[in-house]
Order: structure tokens, then sequence, then C-alpha cells
């Protein structure tokens, strides 16, 4: 989501990911005969406040990034030849709406006020003609696991999957008996990862009994939640799953989110080569971190 009252340093990284993909992507499949589709499925109001300020003329003024939407529009060459926005908060919509429909009347964009989970759901195009780019940027844990498994049956979206290991790291208690987790806070966890899988990151405590009680604790930091989930999206994905994963911290070198790629066509040289693209600006953005 492009919140317009969230953004940092990390922010920057994860749209200039996205943006280089997509100038890649469709210049890579310019000569195809492909239908070029763009969804962004939690596409805020179009803009996103960054942590940093510039000087006005009555001092200093808030600076903002160009959000996914406005960067997605504006790729160059061969560009998507229709564009999918889908925000459920009715004023980032409002606002996301007027800005490019005034900005971009040439271009075949279509906006959804609802819920991207129901949308991508029920999500049909004739997916043997088109081929496209999913971002799925979530302000929260709003991506339920059966929406990638949808998206996955499609074999035609490339798929970015900005994943919150932060907040799903304060769903997971350190140590708890996973049966005694709120029963709001279990169902949230088994929308996220489709089952119960997550309840195998608790293992016996190595101090055994206290107090009479079975004592239970899962591995410190966010590597088991990963592993578990990216077990997940190999599970629908196969090899089109790229193992190789951006984290993305805060200015206090906190990690808040894990960006992950999967191909979405199964063709051997299509999964090759987005992979490969990928993979690259994962790298590169890491270095330059």
């Amino acid at each position: 989501m492009c919140d317009p009252k969230f953004g940092g340093d990390w922010t920057e990284k994860k749209l200039s990911v996205l943006e280089s993909y997509l100038i890649a992507y469709t210049t890579a499949l310019k000569k195809q005969s492909f239908k070029l589709i763009y969804i962004d499925a939690f596409a805020g109001s179009g803009k996103v406040e960054a942590n940093r300020f510039e000087a006005g003329a009555n001092g200093e003024l808030k600076s903002f990034l160009e959000g996914s939407a406005v960067r997605a529009i504006r790729v160059m060459g061969e560009p998507f030849d229709e564009l999918i926005f889908v925000e459920e908060d009715e004023t980032h919509y409002g606002q996301l709406k007027q800005r490019l429909e005034s900005g971009y009347p040439d271009r075949n964009l279509n906006f959804y006020n609802e819920d991207a989970n129901e949308f991508l759901f029920r999500l049909e195009r004739d997916w043997n003609s088109c081929r496209g780019v999913l971002f799925l940027d979530p302000f929260g844990t709003q991506v339920e696991f059966r929406t990638i498994q949808r998206v996955a049956s499609f074999n035609a979206l490339d798929t970015w999957i900005l994943v919150p290991v932060s907040t799903i790291s304060r769903l997971l208690p350190r140590e708890r008996d996973p049966s005694a987790i709120s029963q709001k806070w279990a169902e949230r966890l088994s929308r996220i990862y489709g089952d119960e899988s997550w309840k195998n990151l608790y293992t016996p405590s190595p101090q055994g009994e206290l107090f009479g009680q079975r004592s239970q604790v899962r591995d410190p930091g966010i590597d088991g939640l990963l592993r578990i989930y990216k077990e997940k999206l190999k599970g629908v994905f196969g090899d089109r799953l790229l193992e190789k994963s951006l984290t993305l911290k805060n200015s206090r070198n906190s990690v808040l989110y894990e960006l992950m790629f999967c191909c979405g066509s199964p063709s051997p040289n299509a999964i090759g080569v987005s992979k490969s693209i990928a993979e690259h600006l994962i790298r590169e953005m890491q270095g330059n971190g």
C-alpha cells in the first residue's frame, strides 16, 4: 500500500526494485503477442510520504515519493496494455482514481474499491493470451494464502509479495504453547499461512515443564517464520519461487518486511529469465544497502 503517512528508506528500496523489474519485464516481452497487465492489489493513494524533508519558501516541506501505481504507468517503451488498481480504503481510492485519471487520460486504467483478496480470488482473464505483474504490497497482514494459491493457478502473473515479518513475529510470542495463543491471532496466522503450519515453529522448551505446565518456545528472530512461509510458497509455485528475497529494515536496523518474488509462467525459459532479473535486482539493492 502507498499510504501517504507511511514511508522510509526501505520504501524507496521496495519501489525501486519493482520499477526496475517492470522496465525489464516489459522490455523482455515486447516482441511477444501477449496482452500485458499490471495489477496493484493495495494501491493506496498513489504517493507515499518519505522519511525526509525538503526546504521550501515557508520552511521545511514534507517530501513525497511516487508510489507503485504511478511508476507502473510511467514505464516507457512497451507499456502495459491494462493497469488495474485495487484499494479498499475509500479515501485513498478516491485520491488515487482522481489523480491517475486526470494525469493519464490516454491509458487503460481500471479501479476497484474493494478487498484485494476477494478481487483476486474471482479475477478472470484469458490467461493463455495475457501475462503480467502483480504487486502485493499490504500495510499489514491482509494478504491471505488462499489468494496466493489462486494467483499461482493463473500461471501468468509474476508476483512480488511484501511479507510483514515484523507484524507476524509479534503475533507469535517467543514463549507460549501455540494452543494458548488467542483465537483471533491464531485465525489471523492461519489465514496468512493457509493452515496451522505456523504452529511448527514451537518446540518443547529445553527447560522442560515449569510449574506443572507444558512449556514451548520458538526460535528467536524471523528465520523460522520466513522458512515456513517460503515452504508454503514453494508448495504452490514450485521452482517458480525465487529463494532469494530482500530484507527491508527501518532506520533502527529492525526488520520490517521481506520482499519475495515468484514467476508466473511455468515455462522453463520464462522462469529462468524472470528469476534471473529479480535476483539481480535484489542483490544489487542489498549491495547498495
